[in-house]
């Protein structure tokens, strides 16, 4: 007479969470990939405009303000390792010994830094006549870069959201973990649109 065993395998499902973010993500790829559109088309139409209003554009500011925003990515991925290994917060002063807070914290200050700078531009681009209504290439300008910048924002609120879960929790937890890393997913991918927007507008002049 054979037995049968009770025991049924493991399924180790994707979490559910992740995955909603990276579809998510997804139509925020769509969603930029109009924008480019509309960016490539509008300058196709008008060259002349384009040759004018990117002589106005600061492509040294731009590209230290785009260091940061990338540099934040580091910082924002050293607080992912820090949450999976559920460590909310430093156990020391050395930044082998911070936790998830506070390389969210310093993610955050590179991050309003990045909308600080992009805030300045376009105090400096408007005192040179190029605005939104402006012409076709101030339109394309604020628009792309714009929606980028409200994206940022929109990161940046997330991460205050995560650092007050952590402050909140007794114990932190992989669902905490979880929550740190799509906030990670998601700024990982407008670093990654600003710099395509970087070589597009500032570079491919």
């Amino acid at each position: 007479m054979t037995q049968t065993s009770n025991y049924s395998p493991t399924i180790n499902r994707p979490n559910s969470v992740a995955v909603g973010t990276i579809v998510w993500l997804g139509s925020e790829v769509m969603f930029f990939a109009g924008l480019f559109a509309i960016y490539f088309t509008l300058r196709s139409t008008s060259p002349a405009l384009w040759e004018v209003g990117t002589q106005k554009l600061d492509v040294p500011f731009a590209l230290t303000i785009t260091i940061i925003l990338v540099l934040s990515s580091v910082t924002a991925q050293f607080g992912v390792f820090a949450a999976e290994r559920l460590q909310p917060r430093a156990t020391g002063w050395k930044p082998t010994q911070w936790g998830m807070i506070e390389w969210f914290y310093i993610t955050y200050i590179m991050g309003a830094l990045f909308i600080a700078g992009q805030v300045y531009e376009y105090a400096v681009l408007v005192s040179k006549g190029v605005a939104l209504n402006s012409d076709a290439f101030g339109s394309a300008f604020y628009l792309t870069t714009g929606f980028h910048g409200l994206h940022v924002a929109g990161g940046l609120v997330a991460f205050l959201l995560v650092i007050g879960r952590a402050y909140a929790v007794k114990v932190f937890t992989h669902r905490d973990a979880t929550s740190a890393i799509v906030t990670s997913y998601y700024w990982h991918f407008v670093d990654v649109v600003w710099i395509g927007l970087f070589l597009v507008i500032y570079v491919l002049q």
